[in-house]
């Protein structure tokens, strides 16, 4: 998913995650967060204060990418199926039933002989908070599916359900000529269906597949596939009016929501804790306030005036000291993510369309000091250097670096030589768009120094987080244009276990290239989607894994993009949090699982 964190080991290319993440958890001393001790029990009330920089990516289920706009989902939505929240790592990323009733397996009846069909119940007593409530439904799931390809904000990592689900490729494609208007978009979803996506009743669903697919469950617990009522065919999806109408069935309500400034969310009166084993309502109100920085929220945190970051983290000049007075409020976190990495818009037509020449792209290799920008995210303890695609502790993983330099730190003079070689004996002027927030201007920085000893020219463009990738990255028309032509995103994969999926596809497979795409940077090469399918449809995960590393190695020989490092994730909350569990899908903690000292 769009984020920004991570977590170092070395493994073969067929490790589990779970054993990893159980390794690198344990040698934390503070990965449990600092929660509640088993001796507390739940205190009801109070109002839990996030405090950050930048607004959402999307509101809207069917689009909402970022890792904070997860925090928030998981407060006022729920899935068929979801993770729990502890500090049981094996636990934490096995996705277990939310609505759903169950697991389906070949053993229960919910999964064919073929794997091919999967027939899911839906709990009863579940409701909307419409007025008055009324029931989730399987009709409410299938409608949930049928908005993820609408024209206007479409889903993020499309291929998740067009290379599972049949008929959902044929559907997306008829959308997307549909004009973007809410009753242009209500026709087509109302005067159409997925031939894959059946409510049989009012809670029973059948999915037929493509092929079998062991990480089903795990596609259908992204926010994503999340059912959603019928009042939403009233708005185009995720506009501002839509964002001021939203609907809840998990256990909090959006009451306010006001662009880059605030949301506020209430206990929602629909909810009941005997239909939603994940999630719990002990805080009567959450709010979320926008516009500061880093530095400024981990003061207020520590001060008690704000409980928990919203979308950034502590502040890496922060960290050594916390540490050292061995302050269990401080969480350090593996995310086994890329975070940050160089990328490239091969569309860009910017100083002749130079990205798009590959010897460009390999020059710039060479060129980055990747321990100066670990150091910018708390040094060598924090970070550890990454030279492919797929980070450690990830199904695929083989560790091997095409442009290795000397301890990482670059080498200017091959990235010229190259550049001379490639034709640019003069270099090139680029656009790097950076968020203007938190570590990242430090590492726009860091880039542009070590291109201008590479004799390229790199002019930064500061932009507000909230847009960084609903208005840049994710639009197709600001690639086209060179609006941008370098920038430093970063990625946490959309879930762990079981997740050889969740890494080259959405990032890397070019069949998917559009609206809202993470695929930002327009890469597409057939060698690469043709591993993809043969991963895809690999009989076990040991196949797969090496499907997944030969896609890895043809990336990097292209040189879509410059891994620069693996990180932890450092987070802090105020003295009156308990129960702090840290939640790897948002990179953050789990709202729904905190109580406030009164």
């Amino acid at each position: 998913m769009a984020s920004r964190r991570r977590g170092p080991v070395t493994t073969a290319a067929t490790v589990s995650i779970l054993s990893v993440m159980a390794v690198t958890l344990a040698a934390c001393g503070s990965s449990s967060g600092g929660g509640a001790s088993s001796g507390d029990q739940p205190v009801q009330g109070g109002t839990l204060k996030l405090l950050g920089s930048s607004d959402v990516d999307h509101l809207d289920t069917a689009s909402a990418y970022y890792t904070a706009s997860y925090t928030l989902v998981r407060a006022f939505t729920r899935q068929l199926f979801s993770y729990p929240a502890t500090t049981d790592t094996t636990a934490a990323n096995t996705p277990v039933a939310d609505l759903a009733s169950e697991l389906p397996t070949k053993d229960n009846g919910g999964i064919s002989a073929d794997g091919k069909t999967y027939t899911i119940h839906l709990r009863t007593g579940v409701k909307w908070n419409t007025t008055p409530a009324r029931d989730v439904t399987a009709q409410d799931a299938v409608l949930g599916l049928k908005r993820l390809c609408n024209p206007v904000s479409p889903v993020g990592a499309p291929g998740y359900y067009e290379n599972t689900i049949v008929g959902m490729t044929a559907y997306c494609d008829g959308f997307a000529k549909v004009p973007g208007t809410a009753s242009a978009i209500a026709a087509y979803v109302n005067g159409h269906d997925i031939s894959g996506v059946r409510a049989t009743d009012d809670h029973t669903l059948v999915f037929t597949l493509t092929q079998p697919a062991s990480d089903f469950v795990n596609i259908l617990a992204m926010p994503f596939a999340s059912p959603v009522p019928k009042e939403y065919l009233n708005y185009v999806p995720d506009d501002a009016t839509f964002r001021q109408h939203t609907i809840s069935d998990g256990p909090y309500q959006i009451v306010k929501y006001k662009a880059n400034q605030e949301i506020d969310l209430d206990r929602n009166p629909a909810w009941d804790q005997s239909t939603d084993p994940l999630r719990h309502q002990y805080v009567d109100h959450i709010t979320v306030t926008m516009g500061q920085d880093a530095g400024p929220v981990q003061q207020q945190i520590q001060a008690g005036t704000a409980d928990l970051e919203w979308d950034t983290v502590v502040p890496t000049a922060n960290i050594p000291a916390l540490q050292a007075a061995k302050d269990d409020r401080l969480g350090l976190y593996p995310a086994l993510d890329t975070n940050p990495y160089l990328l490239f818009n091969l569309q860009s037509p910017t100083s002749n369309s130079a990205l798009k020449n590959v010897k460009v792209r390999q020059a710039i290799e060479y060129a980055i000091d990747k321990v100066a920008i670990g150091q910018v995210y708390g040094g060598p303890a924090v970070n550890t250097p990454l030279g492919q695609v797929i980070p450690p502790g990830n199904v695929g993983y083989q560790q091997f670096d095409p442009y290795a330099t000397a301890d990482s730190k670059g080498d200017p003079g091959k990235c010229k030589q190259m550049l001379a070689d490639a034709g640019y004996p003069n270099g090139i002027t680029i656009k790097d768009v950076y968020r203007n927030a938190g570590n990242h201007p430090a590492v726009a920085q860091a880039v542009q120094a070590d291109l201008k000893k590479c004799g390229i020219t790199d002019k930064l463009i500061p932009v507000n987080q909230g847009d960084y990738y609903g208005k840049y990255l994710n639009s197709p028309d600001a690639a086209r244009r060179g609006v941008w032509d370098i920038t430093e995103p970063g990625w946490v994969p959309d879930w762990y276990g079981n997740n050889g999926r969740a890494i080259i596809e959405p990032l890397f497979d070019g069949r998917h290239y559009g609206p809202n795409s993470v695929d930002y940077g327009d890469y597409d090469n057939p060698a690469v989607n043709a591993l993809i399918d043969k991963a895809l449809s690999a009989p076990d995960q040991d196949t797969a894994a090496t499907y997944w590393h030969q896609a890895d190695e043809q990336i990097m020989n292209d040189a879509a993009i410059v891994p620069f490092q693996t990180q932890k994730t450092a987070l802090f909350r105020s003295s009156r949090v308990h129960n702090a569990i840290f939640w790897p899908f948002a990179q953050a903690y789990d709202v729904t699982q905190i109580w406030l000292q009164p």
